[in-house]
This record gives C-alpha cells, sequence and structure tokens, in this order.
C-alpha cells in the first residue's frame, strides 16, 4: 500500500449536505442583517454599526462562494479562499481608512440606534455560530467560513460596547475605536486565510506534477511492452512445436 494509502486524514472540504444545507441557512442571516445594519449605520451615523454590516456582507459572500466550490477540485478550493482573503483585506483597508477619515469630522453616532440594531445582529450571528460550530476546521475554504462567522460575534459584541462608551461619553469616540479594532480583526483574519489558501494552492499544484510523473511513468513502462512480446515470439521460432 502507498503512502497515500495509509493513515492520512484530509481536512474536511465541506463535501456534506447536511453543511450545505448549514451554509444557505446563515446566508439568508448574513443577507438579511447586512441590509438592516447599513441603512440602520447610515442613519446613526455609526461608524462601527457599517464596519459590522460590511462584514455581514462579506459573509453573506464567504458563504455563497464557499457553497459554489463544495465538491471542486483543491486548486479551485484554493483559489477561492484566496479570493476570500483579499477581498477581506481590502475591507479591512476601507474601514481603517474610513475611520480615520471620520475621526476629522463632526457628530455623534446614536447609542440608543446601536444599541438596539447591534442587538439584533448579536442575536444573527450567535444563531450563525452555533449553525456551524461543527464544521469549524477543515481546509482553507471551510476555515475562511468559520473565521468570519466568529468576526462577526467578535464585531458584534464590540458594536454593543461601542454603544455603551457612545451613551456614556456623549462622544464618537468609543465607535471609532471599536472599528479600527474591527478593522484589525478583518486584516488578521484575511492574513491567516491567505496563508492556508496559499499553502494548499502549492499542495495541489505538487499533487499535480507527481500524479504526472506517475502517469509518464507507466506510458514508459507500457512502452516496454511490445519489445517483450516480440522476445516471446522469437523464441517460439526458435522452438517450433513438434
Amino acid at each position: 500500500m502507498s503512502a497515500h494509502c495509509g493513515h492520512h486524514h484530509a481536512p474536511f472540504d465541506g463535501l456534506s449536505d447536511d453543511y450545505r444545507r448549514r451554509l444557505w441557512i446563515v446566508v439568508a442571516l448574513n443577507a438579511g442583517m447586512f441590509v438592516v445594519e447599513m441603512i440602520s449605520g447610515q442613519l446613526a451615523g455609526s461608524q462601527a454599526l457599517m464596519a459590522d454590516a460590511l462584514d455581514f456582507f462579506a459573509d453573506a459572500a464567504t458563504y455563497g462562494l464557499s457553497i459554489w466550490v463544495i465538491g471542486r477540485s483543491v486548486r479551485i478550493r484554493a483559489g477561492a479562499a484566496l479570493v476570500k482573503g483579499v477581498s477581506l483585506f481590502l475591507m479591512g483597508l476601507f474601514v481603517a481608512a474610513s475611520t480615520l477619515w471620520r475621526v476629522f469630522g463632526d457628530g455623534v453616532p446614536e447609542a440608543e440606534v446601536m444599541g438596539v440594531v447591534g442587538l439584533m445582529a448579536l442575536a444573527a450571528n450567535v444563531a450563525s455560530v452555533l449553525i456551524l460550530v461543527r464544521y469549524k476546521d477543515g481546509d482553507a475554504n471551510v476555515r475562511s467560513v468559520w473565521l468570519c462567522s466568529r468576526n462577526d460575534a467578535v464585531g458584534n459584541v464590540a458594536v454593543m460596547v461601542a454603544a455603551l462608551g457612545v451613551w456614556g461619553s456623549g462622544t464618537p469616540w468609543p465607535d471609532l475605536l471599536v472599528a479600527a479594532i474591527m478593522a484589525g480583526l478583518f486584516l488578521t483574519s484575511a492574513s491567516e486565510i491567505l496563508r492556508r489558501g496559499v499553502a494548499e494552492w502549492r499542495s495541489a499544484g505538487a499533487d499535480d506534477h507527481r500524479h504526472e510523473a506517475a502517469v509518464d511513468g507507466g506510458e514508459a513502462q507500457g512502452a516496454e511492452h511490445p519489445s517483450c512480446r516480440g522476445g516471446h515470439a522469437q523464441g517460439e521460432k526458435h522452438h517450433p512445436a513438434g
């Protein structure tokens, strides 16, 4: 038995009907909360709410892409993870830049709206985490789904803290601080997803090369068979049947 047929256990690749159903439920939750938080963030003037809304949007897109790549090749799944990582990294940069811009602006977010919407988002995210916790480990594609869900839950707790801070201080600084922390969370999660995706992409390439070499070796061995058959035929000529 070859080494590949031994005790090597490949990471979970999402090929499960139960996992697919769970993803569709979480897609609906995240898409709905993206709309709610983006509108509420604009009305309340909360940078933290809008940053969390973008996280909901990224999650919905991530889950949809994850559903599409289930059952496809390692290269395709790794490529999807790289797309997710790059998009999450760009989103982190956008939130960081827009938060910095708001530092020089005026106005205090409406803490009441932040608190109510943040509580709704927290409930949606806790539900998503509980739905997906069974599949928190796996390949880069599966892992990216879990990281996005975890980021949302952490982000919503932070939004609730920001709402209390804005209400207690009467200043926008707690809101801006939470938005900056969330930007950092996006960037660190993106780096982990990209690191795993690159590793799996390279591993898939190495497997392809090994497969091609095995095929070439098999063809080379097959090419020797005609000469062997020729040798047998010549042997039959030297030793005719009586």
